[in-house]
């Protein structure tokens, strides 16, 4: 007889049951995405959206959220609070809310017609991944508490958790219902980030332009300040403030809201859905599109069926009334999706009970029933408004021609831009220094301010996996530019077929020749200039590269140290002061760069390229809409907010290159 042992694969016999909250502990990834900054702003967005909810749901008028400074989040509303009767596991309503995965009233959707929290993975996760959480809930005239405890890990083998039992506080001193949560993030789980002021408030004003009427406090015990949105105009008020630094064509915001019933297949059988519909957008005199879709409050960063019924819309009226005006003929081309979108700012936000996705980012809706009804609304109103204001219909009609004009003036040079294999070199620019790899996944592209450096460059790089692309002065600033300007431009023409990749809407990150896009120009006044408008045009024309992470800017150093035989560089005026400490009463010797020239080849690639020693900061977008804002700021038509700008932060420079 054989030795059955011998077959037998190691642990195959062991299976191990993970219970409770353990699975989200041992694998947190699979809930929140990742374990880093993101992933613990995740945590706070789960809370938040919970108490959203109720206020969605008409049971709640104000949540507040406060980042105390002992780091916890502490997230408070006055709804009617999480229910606290023993449910059918024997267990407390609290408790099972949140340490049961996929437990809680959401799951109904007569507890929560529309729910944001349906995107995420739920409240239970959060209690999972923090070190502990406390509770307090306000109903039927008393306070309760339950705490719970992971700092002893799993002492509760029933149900994962370590959990001191719901207990009664005492009556409430007044007629007051709601639910407080803290937490307190696990940092032997998460990586140790601190919580973002800016994300956090920036997350939560948009959840009050989302939510008009809801008021939304946050108080940041660490820096000492407290925001307070709310919102009485909602989107309208949202388009408002997205164009305050652009100069609108029109100044009527265009608005329309509905709510309808409407059927919809579900698991084989129709089912009616009450789907709410707002869309609200301006016409402004710039040249980039920026459209923005929200269901149930959270951002679709990839569009979506209402997304295409709102662009239908806009696209359908604009040709129906440039014919019936005379501005085209029944026989000419009609204007396109991205003719009518040039210069338009717009959010489309629905709420549904039972949103559907493409993919495994939810970052698209499908809803095929979303489509017609986004597409109704949009025309009702815009047809309405369009017959009612013929001046103002003028104006966004010739504005809509014009682009369509530069779309076809521009086409011939974007065919130019597309190379049958990204590796071509045969119509790469002159300008570029190639490197001797083909393979995309670890190739780099540096972008060098002028010649000098780029001559520099060029003999110091590792010319394996490093390319050079020098530019020649400050390239156009695609923010104020038409679409025809951009693409006949030497600079940016060069960028586009060194990248390989086009631009939008045909921009194809499969098709990128390199894996890293570094920016790299002078620590000064001028390099910073130059920086913005390559992440200006990167942002507007190739999107893509940044959502995916594949653009840089290289810090090179601000002083060359000398102390003897010794040479080191400082990238800061702290690490230069640093060095002063190191060498104590010895000589020394400091030259500060002014720009890139000043280095040999040598000295470029030891400070500045060599993966080794080098300095890159990432260039990331965790909001979309935020980044728009900032780009129309800095690099917009109405220079007087820079100018206003300016003079309030001017005491704050400490070096000024001139």
């Amino acid at each position: 007889m054989a030795d059955e042992t011998k077959n037998k694969q190691p642990g195959y016999d062991k299976i191990t049951i993970l219970k409770g909250l353990q699975p989200v502990r041992i694998r947190p990834g699979m809930y929140i995405g990742d374990t880093n900054s993101k992933g613990l702003h995740h945590m706070v967005w789960e809370i938040v959206d919970n108490s959203i909810d109720e206020a969605m749901a008409g049971f709640a008028t104000r949540v507040i959220v406060t980042l105390t400074e002992k780091g916890t989040i502490i997230v408070d509303d006055d709804g009617r609070g999480i229910p606290t009767q023993i449910q059918e596991n024997g267990l407390s309503g609290v408790e099972t809310a949140l340490c049961e995965l996929h437990a809680g009233g959401k799951f109904d959707n007569e507890t929560y017609k529309v729910s944001g929290g349906l995107h995420g993975v739920g409240a239970s996760v959060v209690n999972a991944l923090s070190l502990w959480m406390k509770v307090w809930v306000c109903r039927d005239g008393q306070i309760h508490f339950i705490e719970f405890d992971n700092k002893d890990k799993y002492h509760d083998t029933t149900n994962g958790h370590n959990v001191k039992p719901l207990k009664i506080l005492g009556p409430v001193t007044e007629k007051k219902t709601g639910t407080t949560i803290e937490f307190f993030p696990d940092f032997s789980i998460m990586e140790k980030f601190p919580f973002d002021h800016s994300i956090i408030a920036g997350r939560l004003q948009q959840l009050a332009y989302l939510n008009k009427g809801i008021k939304i406090i946050f108080d940041d015990k660490i820096l000492g300040t407290k925001d307070e949105w709310m919102y009485e105009g909602g989107l309208k008020q949202y388009i408002a403030d997205l164009n305050k630094d652009k100069e609108v064509l029109v100044q009527a915001i265009i608005y329309g809201e509905q709510e309808k019933e409407v059927k919809a297949p579900t698991e084989g059988k129709d089912t009616t859905y009450n789907i709410k519909v707002e869309v609200a957008f301006q016409y402004n005199k710039t040249y980039v599109p920026s459209t923005y879709s929200f269901c149930n409050n959270i951002n679709t960063t990839e569009g979506g069926t209402h997304e295409e019924g709102f662009k239908l819309a806009i696209t359908k009226i604009i040709n129906r009334f440039a014919v019936e005006k005379k501005f085209l003929k029944e026989s000419d081309d009609k204007v396109t999706k991205d003719d009518v979108l040039e210069g338009l700012t717009a959010i489309i936000s629905i709420k549904h009970p039972n949103p559907q996705y493409k993919g495994q980012t939810k970052g698209e809706l499908g809803n095929t029933e979303v489509r017609p009804l986004v597409n109704e609304i949009t025309s009702n109103i815009f047809e309405k408004y369009m017959l009612e204001n013929p001046e103002e219909a003028t104006f966004i009609v010739k504005k809509v021609l014009l682009a369509q004009d530069a779309r076809r003036k521009s086409q011939e040079v974007r065919e130019a831009t597309r190379r049958k294999s990204p590796f071509d070199s045969g119509s790469l620019p002159g300008k570029l220094t190639d490197c001797e790899f083909k393979d995309n996944t670890v190739t780099e592209l540096y972008i060098v301010e002028g010649d000098s450096a780029g001559g520099s460059a060029k003999q110091g790089r590792a010319h394996e996996y490093q390319a050079i692309l020098p530019l020649k002065g400050k390239i156009l600033n695609v923010e104020k530019a038409k679409t025809n300007k951009i693409f006949e431009n030497d600079e940016i023409m060069a960028l586009i077929t060194a990248i390989g990749a086009g631009v939008n809407p045909e921009f194809d990150l499969t098709k990128i020749r390199y894996d890293k896009i570094i920016i790299m120009t002078d620590a000064d006044v001028d390099g910073a200039h130059i920086r913005i408008l390559l992440l200006t045009f990167f942002f507007r024309y190739m999107l893509p590269l940044i959502e995916q992470g594949h653009i840089y800017a290289a810090q090179p150093p601000l002083y060359k140290f000398i102390s003897g035989k010794i040479t080191k560089y400082a990238y800061t005026e702290v690490e230069l002061e640093d060095l002063k400490k190191q060498v104590g009463s010895s000589k020394y010797t400091i030259q500060r760069y002014k720009g890139l020239g000043e280095m040999d080849a040598q000295q470029l690639w030891e400070t500045t390229m060599d993966p080794e020693n080098r300095i890159l900061h990432h260039v990331s977008i965790d909001d979309a809409i935020k980044a728009d804002q900032t780009f129309s700021f800095l690099m917009g038509d109405d220079v007087q907010p820079r100018k206003d700008f300016i003079a309030q932060n001017a005491k704050y420079v400490k070096n000024l290159d001139v």
